[in-house]
């Protein structure tokens, strides 16, 4: 398929120009948590209006503040969405590619309205159902995987806060189980707890120093 985007078509020239090749439901989806080595992989699916939502943008480049502003509006707007979350132990049993792949798929199978095309964020995905699009920084370029890219960052987010209150320890809300300095002090100095991904090697090495 060619698909023409001019440079300065902004956020939603992917969308537009699927829209003028006949794919009126455009999904996005992309994932948070991937890096961390505690808590679950979060993934998200969200097909947008062709309404625009003023200041949508790649997740990583807005503040906490402005994705939670930003996520009732696109969960109201959207035409569809959805968010899965893979737990740690799975992620373990797959290896985390095979579980990032898994957790694309099942946000887009979960996702009430069908979508007519994926774009999905970094690489291509395989058994989604539809035609697909791998991009490049997708969430940065697309505002399908923008909006996706927010409802998984604020998802996982607020559950790694649930799980700061239930650990406190291991400070989650701060860092949100990602392989800080400070998670890595708390990890060397009480060993794992249940939400940890038992099969990185900063993790398994707390173990083994656990067990001497």
């Amino acid at each position: 398929m060619s698909l023409v985007v001019r440079r300065d078509a902004g956020l939603y020239g992917y969308e537009r120009a699927l829209g003028r090749a006949g794919f009126g439901l455009v999904a996005g989806v992309d994932e948070a948590g991937r890096g961390a080595c505690a808590g679950p992989l979060v993934a998200a699916a969200v097909i947008l209006p062709p309404r625009p939502i003023e200041g949508l943008a790649d997740s990583k480049k807005l503040t906490p503040a402005r994705r939670d502003r930003l996520y009732p509006e696109i969960v109201a707007k959207a035409v569809a969405w959805s968010v899965v979350r893979v737990e740690p132990d799975e992620c373990d049993a797959l290896g985390m590619h095979v579980a990032d792949l898994e957790s694309l798929r099942r946000a887009v199978a979960r996702l009430e309205t069908r979508p007519d095309f994926v774009l999905t964020d970094g690489f291509p995905v395989d058994g989604l159902g539809a035609p697909s699009l791998a991009m490049w920084k997708g969430d940065a370029v697309a505002a399908s995987v923008a909006a996706a890219s927010v409802i998984a960052k604020v998802t996982r987010d607020r559950i790694m806060i649930q799980y700061g209150a239930e650990f406190p320890s291991y400070q989650f809300a701060v860092h949100k189980g990602y392989c800080t300095a400070l998670h890595q002090s708390e990890l060397d100095s009480q060993g794992p707890c249940p939400i940890h991904r038992k099969a990185w090697d900063n993790v398994a090495r707390t173990t083994k120093l656990e067990r001497s």
